[in-house]
């Protein structure tokens, strides 16, 4: 029993070492400004990880292939041993930590940036909704349980008495400008929804009763997937997007149209 357990342990390891190193990258190309540090933050947690998954199992196969003591003591380990893993793994977190902390707030929108582009995103069941400021540059206030009217073309439930909201633009999709830094306006209508973009190593939750606001800097053109990652209903799965990154002349003329 013992044996057949040790190889199917080190078929384990063999296996999933296998998958990792045939094809060590599983993301889409990263397309914005963030991508870079993003992915290698995630290449050395895979890397850190994978080799304590590796020695971990090695050395529980060791452990399992010893032979039982025959003069009936019990071994009562070695403090110094346990002291130094307990000591790594701290450090190996709070390293984790701290550096994933200097990330997200890179993630997180300082004072407005020149030609910065604002998208208020809001997730309703199910369905994501894109709206950017008109000529004045200010989003209208809104009313979801007093304006919103889905069939009249007001799902967002825009005051129609806010002369603000009367120049809005109102989307299914993110059109945005390439090279530009986007400033998001994160919204829930209903329930926690998550807006993820892959290609642009973005997920942030959306809230009700909340605004969040982050950014990303697309880098290339292109159509990329967005998806919600909180399972937020039955609907679930429609809850699919896509982002538009264009030239800023296409994007002016977009804006123009609408």
């Amino acid at each position: 029993m013992s044996r057949a357990l040790r190889l199917a342990l080190l078929l384990i390891v063999i296996g999933c070492a296998y998958l990792f190193l045939a094809r060590p990258y599983w993301f889409p190309a990263g397309v914005s400004a963030n991508s870079a540090s993003i992915d290698h933050q995630f290449r050395i947690a895979f890397w850190v990880f994978g080799m304590l998954f590796v020695v971990g199992h090695f050395v529980l196969i060791f452990v399992l292939s010893r032979k039982p003591r025959t003069d009936g003591k019990v071994s009562e380990g070695s403090w110094r041993l346990e002291a130094t893993w307990t000591l790594a793994v701290t450090i190996i977190f709070f390293w984790f930590n701290i550096s994933g902390e200097r990330l997200w707030s890179s993630m997180l929108p300082a004072e407005k940036q020149p030609g910065e582009i604002e998208v208020e995103v809001t997730g309703a069941q199910f369905q994501w909704y894109f709206r950017y400021p008109g000529a004045d540059g200010v989003f209208g206030r809104t009313d979801a349980q007093k304006f919103a009217r889905p069939d009249e073309g007001n799902p967002l439930g825009i005051d129609p008495g806010d002369p603000a909201g009367r120049d809005d633009i109102l989307s299914t999709s993110m059109i945005v400008p390439v090279g530009h830094s986007v400033r998001l306006h994160l919204r829930a209508q209903d329930v926690i929804h998550s807006l993820f973009i892959p290609a642009m190593r973005f997920k942030q939750d959306t809230v009700p009763g909340i605004e969040i606001q982050s950014h990303f800097t697309p880098t290339q053109t292109g159509n990329y997937e967005i998806a919600c990652a909180e399972l937020c209903g039955m609907g679930h799965y429609r809850m699919r997007a896509m982002v538009r990154v264009v030239s800023e002349e296409e994007f002016e003329k977009w804006l123009r149209s609408h």
